[in-house]
């Protein structure tokens, strides 16, 4: 594919509402972990030719896009964000001719193709980092960030967001290198001019290769104090409370700035930008990575709503707080569970309402204003594994256990059907399968109507079949008062409307002059009923989908 070439598959084969269309924007994110999602040759791993072999699943889905975790060449001491080759794909994962038929197979169903890109760091084993610590005259030696020490220590008080120290004292050179994460991971120097045009490079390879855009993995974290002060105070959990100085200093913005550039000389492309901040989330730090809305990232990541317990009171206004932040030409994302933060389900509490609770959650983020981003798994109800000690691969799991279990627990392989390994591979997956994978799995949900597989389905659908809920205004009704959130989404006069009550209670609903609507989609009744909300009770975790009559 050419570099500005315009995809056949840029539009949606709906009506009326082609011209309004964009991908990013109003279609929909799959988030693959590719270790855990299908393994094709059974050596327990997953990988790309996995990937391929579940396309028509994915496809079957409705999602328009895909984007995948890191896949480059990795000595894997952090599973893959530790790259020593951005240009290579590991072998545990394939080969470049497997990624490029990845790429021709997605296009050909009218699916994008989102890499994780790793800008903060790379690893130790990275040529570059090797050149950089051979000596302090090498020429790349500003590439990564060097120090000397103070006081037989180091240059200043920062942490590793894994914790301890976040610089590491290199005996060759007698200078200390700085690592925002693990020791083998060296922080890239965004200062240098000439590391910053050789990484555009490694950027434009996948770009015209045919990469649709790139996930921007800690993107704040690029940019650190340019006088290396002290950050105040030193407490918090993995000292992430504490980061005044070593991320979101300006750089950040303008390296983005200089990338967003660079992605618009190419056609229809997105960057999506993780904002590492700590809970409860600061929407406001996320959103000025929009820029004006039109000239750094496209879409940002705010994790308040991950952040917040299960109230319709909070999440209402979590979402406000999003909304106001977006600049006006800006757009909004949202994701309820990734690859770092565990399961979605996992946070609703105990007892027999989760699964009701995930179905409310799964209507808010297909109906919100924004793009949003499904985990794999989310759409089976998937949930945290439980892991003994010596299961556990994750550095931070592993340093931290038991007070913290690590990240694995949100990877387990995907649960595909209830033969051995859950049908994800012939052979012991990396990690465990869940204990509920011959329940909890995509050929059986299949199967079931009522399932929360083919909730999200319908609700994909729903989006492609009513511009309103893709493209169009959202216009908030009830702001989580009383247990219940309601909304408009509003697009060319057409109005669709959304009720989710987050309570075990039934629930009242009246809603003013327009008192007649149609069911589009309901958790508790039959679509295509005629609603009058003169005399109208929500059900216990109904989420109900209306079309205004």
């Amino acid at each position: 594919m050419k570099p500005d070439s315009k995809p056949a598959y840029d539009l949606p084969m709906t009506t009326d509402h082609r011209e309004d269309w964009v991908w990013w924007k109003h279609g929909v994110f799959y988030h693959i972990y590719t270790q855990s999602f299908y393994d094709s040759n059974n050596d327990g791993i997953g990988d790309l030719q996995g990937v391929i072999q579940k396309l028509d699943y994915i496809a079957s889905l409705g999602v328009d896009a895909i984007w995948l975790s890191p896949i480059y060449q990795s000595p894997m001491h952090d599973h893959g964000y530790d790259v020593s080759d951005f240009r290579s794909i590991d072998p545990v994962f394939g080969s470049i001719s497997d990624f490029k038929q990845l790429i021709f197979e997605c296009h050909t169903r009218g699916v994008r193709v989102i890499m994780d890109m790793i800008m903060n760091h790379t690893s130790m084993d990275h040529p570059w980092f090797r050149q950089s610590s051979s000596s302090k005259s090498h020429p790349k030696r500003n590439w990564y960030i060097w120090k000397d020490g103070k006081k037989a220590g180091p240059p200043n008080n920062w942490k590793s967001t894994f914790g301890g120290s976040a610089w590491q004292l290199d005996e060759q050179t007698g200078q200390y290198y700085l690592h925002s994460f693990l020791k083998e991971q060296p922080d890239l120097n965004w200062r240098d001019k000439a590391l910053r045009k050789e990484f555009f490079k490694e950027i434009k390879y996948w770009l015209d290769m045919g990469v649709d855009g790139f996930r921007l993995d800690a993107i704040n974290m690029i940019g650190k104090d340019k006088h290396f002060r002290d950050n105040p105070g030193l407490l918090g959990f993995f000292n992430v409370g504490n980061n005044l100085f070593n991320r979101n200093a300006p750089r950040s913005h303008k390296v983005v700035k200089k990338l967003r550039k660079m992605i618009d000389t190419y056609s229809n492309r997105v960057i999506v930008g993780e904002i590492l901040i700590p809970p409860p989330g600061n929407p406001g730090v996320a959103a000025s990575y929009l820029g004006n809305g039109k000239n750094q990232l496209h879409m940002a990541f705010d994790f308040s709503l991950i952040f917040r317990k299960w109230s319709a009171l909070y999440y209402y206004q979590a979402i406000e707080d999003w909304y106001s932040e977006i600049p006006k030409k800006g757009w909004p994302s949202f994701v309820f569970s990734n690859h770092d933060l565990f399961r979605s389900k996992n946070r609703l509490g105990v007892g027999k309402n989760k699964d009701e609770k995930a179905k409310i959650l799964a209507i808010l983020l297909l109906t919100l204003r924004g793009t949003p981003f499904i985990y794999y798994g989310e759409e089976l109800g998937m949930e945290n594994v439980k892991l003994a000690k010596d299961q556990v691969l994750d550095p931070l799991g592993k340093k931290y256990w038991p007070l913290f279990p690590g990240r694995d627990i949100a990877r387990s392989p995907m649960q595909w059907s209830d033969e051995p390994y859950a049908g994800f591979s012939a052979k012991e997956p990396w990690l465990p399968v869940h204990k509920n994978f011959e329940e909890v799995n995509t050929e059986k949900l299949e199967s079931d109507n009522k399932s929360i597989l083919n909730l999200y389905i319908k609700l994909i659908a729903l989006r492609k079949e009513y511009p309103s809920l893709s493209m169009g205004e959202w216009k908030p009704i009830l702001k989580g008062e009383n247990g219940l959130i309601s909304y408009y989404r509003i697009y060319k006069n057409r109005k669709i409307q959304i009720i989710l009550n987050f309570t075990a209670q039934k629930k009242a609903y009246k809603n003013g002059k327009e008192v007649f609507w149609k069911i589009l989609l309901s958790t508790q009744r039959s679509i295509h009923e005629e609603v009058d909300f003169d005399n109208f009770t929500l059900l216990p975790y109904e989420g109900i989908i209306l079309k205004l009559l």
